[in-house]
């Protein structure tokens, strides 16, 4: 069975949320994102009608739910807190080994460096903030109270957001691997 070819939306997206991860929001400009997407000008404005703005948040939801398909598949089958979060470490980890490619988180590029708006920061904090919550469902769901699963869940996604930043800094995966800090 082949794989169907990527709509013209999906292209855009898949696009500037690769884009962004490398440069930056500010950093890319519409046409640049239209050539690599292969679209013509009309279809960004088409699927997203404020423009390169709409298709940050786009590329940054489609972004947040690949995290979030991430976490799940970590935690799922982990017997602890610290057994899911050892997997989705070395999981990040090995996405850098295979991409080969060194770039910031795929939401605070797209959002973050973003123009300085209410809208940009609201949909951070929502995405940042349901990262944070699934960990937490994982941690009540191991054995945390709610209390100590929210600050697990907290720590955690404070300390792997350093640790990517190190990584990259560092460009090596490694520093994915050493996360959390062992028992």
């Amino acid at each position: 069975m082949t794989d169907r070819p990527l709509s013209t939306k999906e292209r855009l997206v898949r696009t500037a949320c690769a884009l962004f991860r490398q440069r930056g929001y500010s950093g890319v400009g519409v046409a640049e994102i239209l050539t690599a997407a292969q679209a013509p000008k009309g279809s960004l404005y088409h699927h997203f009608p404020n423009g390169k703005s709409d298709l940050a948040i786009a590329a940054a939801n489609w972004a947040s739910d690949g995290i979030l398909q991430i976490i799940a598949a970590s935690f799922e089958p982990a017997e602890t807190f610290h057994d899911g979060a050892m997997t989705f470490c070395h999981k990040i980890a090995k996405l850098f080994d295979n991409s080969g490619n060194w770039d910031g988180c795929p939401i605070a590029g797209a959002l973050h460096d973003g123009p300085d708006n209410l809208e940009f920061r609201e949909k951070l904090k929502y995405f940042y903030d349901g990262w944070i919550a699934e960990l937490a469902h994982h941690a009540e769901r191991l054995g945390a109270d709610p209390d100590s699963a929210q600050a697990q869940a907290e720590h955690f996604f404070i300390l792997f957001q350093g640790g990517w930043d190190l990584a990259r800094a560092r460009q090596d995966s490694n520093v994915l691997r050493k996360l959390p800090i062992p028992r």
